[in-house]
């Protein structure tokens, strides 16, 4: 069986049975898509299809047959499993007098196992009859490699939980707007028939630092929706203003940075041979060193400016804060209020300081905080909605709490909603900061 879960990818396949697609389907797996596989004592087995796809034609049109159930479409459809090579007769089932999704059954059971939360399932509509199947579809695990090919290649935002796609976007990464792609074409034009390559590559080569690019992050929200501030208090939803600005607007603000620097680069290379062949042949090393780099920091870039983004959120909260402080041999992202009061472990109450921990993405990394113990409480920020139930629960044993954005928090997608572990940044600014240690606002 070929896998989207380890180091066994599945790309080429989606690739492949993509251009022979007429429309794509990509949904965010929620945990009452996946609750099934996982316990033998269910026996509806499926997913749920959102009522705009049922009703885009992307599936077989369903059909109330029984006169005496009126109230019950049916429909189905062959469908093809490139992970596992099965065929199958799927089913589809709507209860109109139940809700607006659709279920859709005879699927294979492995595929929706044990996965992690907030996995993704891809579905195509052949163009042609492949083996009698009208469907294909595949199971992609949120952990695995893949699903970050997926999410970059789709360019998929921080709220999104399903839609309908061109296939051609999977063969297709575009940053820039057609305006922006054409500016980059004419500067590069311009630096070869002027011999300034070199100088231009210089100029591109430096991408701005964490810090630049999360104010220009900044900036673009503040600009987008009319605010001036990160003011937690003054914000519905803080949590999600602050995936938004790493999740989303510095991505794409990070992309367009990195297209000029990629390309001049690679320009560079193809131009040092007026034979374009030998060109590629020869600068082979070099290419692939360009896109090894790219692909390293594309993973690396997020972390400090998360960092950056909650600093200055607390600032414009007024919240007292010192980052990075050095105790005993540790550094912690955010000591509240102050790395003095933290130091007076022994002689002062628990509740008068708090250690806050950033982290884009959770993975393992989360267990390392556990040594920093210091007599306060001990929260963890992150966007990441990957986080399972077996990882909230070692956490909440160890006195960790998790700090989520508000629409993880309510997530049907997440493990959160129902766990005591995970608090959304609404409660963490409301609750844990002016409700039990007002002390650490300025002024109070």
């Amino acid at each position: 069986m070929v896998s989207s879960r380890g180091d066994e990818s599945i790309w080429s396949k989606i690739e492949q049975f993509s251009a022979k697609s007429s429309r794509l389907f990509l949904k965010k797996l929620s945990r009452n898509d996946t609750s099934w596989a996982d316990d033998s004592g269910k026996h509806q087995a499926g997913f749920y299809v959102p009522r705009e796809v049922r009703e885009s034609g992307f599936f077989p049109a369903l059909a109330a047959t029984n006169p005496e159930k009126p109230h019950i479409f049916h429909a189905s459809c062959m469908t093809f499993w490139p992970q596992t090579g099965e065929s199958k007769t799927s089913g589809m089932r709507h209860y109109s007098n139940k809700g607006p999704e659709t279920h859709f059954t005879v699927v294979p059971r492995d595929l929706f196992s044990g996965l992690n939360p907030a996995s993704w399932l891809m579905a195509g509509v052949f163009k042609e009859l492949v083996a009698g199947a009208t469907h294909w579809l595949v199971v992609i695990d949120s952990m695995s490699a893949d699903a970050e090919t997926l999410e970059t290649v789709l360019d998929i935002r921080s709220d999104f939980h399903f839609g309908l796609f061109d296939p051609g976007r999977i063969a297709t990464v575009d940053p820039l707007n057609d305006d922006d792609l054409s500016a980059l074409i004419d500067e590069i034009h311009h630096a070869l028939r002027t011999g300034t390559l070199d100088s231009f590559l210089a100029s591109v080569r430096e991408l701005p630092s964490p810090a630049r690019m999360a104010a220009e992050a900044r900036r673009s929200y503040f600009e987008m929706t009319g605010t001036k501030s990160l003011d937690p208090y003054a914000l519905a939803a803080p949590g999600d203003a602050v995936m938004m600005i790493t999740r989303d607007i510095e991505y794409e603000i990070f992309k367009r940075h990195e297209l000029r620097r990629r390309a001049v680069e690679v320009v560079a290379v193809l131009v040092r041979d007026p034979d374009t062949v030998s060109s590629v042949v020869r600068g082979f090393p070099a290419l692939d060193a360009i896109f090894l780099s790219a692909s390293q920091q594309r993973k690396t870039r997020a972390g400090r400016s998360f960092e950056y983004h909650l600093a200055r959120m607390m600032a414009d909260g007024g919240v007292a804060f010192e980052e990075q402080a050095i105790l005993g041999g540790r550094r912690p992202d955010f000591v509240l209020p102050s790395a003095k009061v933290l130091g007076l472990r022994g002689s002062r109450p628990f509740m008068d300081a708090l250690i806050l921990s950033a982290k884009t993405t959770l993975r393992e990394r989360w267990k390392q905080i556990t040594h920093e113990r210091f007599n306060c409480a001990i929260f963890v920020a992150t966007v990441d909605d990957r986080v399972s139930r077996a990882a909230l629960d070692d956490m909440q044993s160890l006195g960790l709490t998790l700090v989520v954005p508000e629409s993880l928090k309510k997530s049907k997608e997440t493990m959160y909603p129902d766990h005591s572990a995970a608090i959304s940044f609404r409660d963490f600014f409301d609750s844990e900061i002016k409700a039990k240690r007002v002390s650490f606002i300025n002024g109070q």
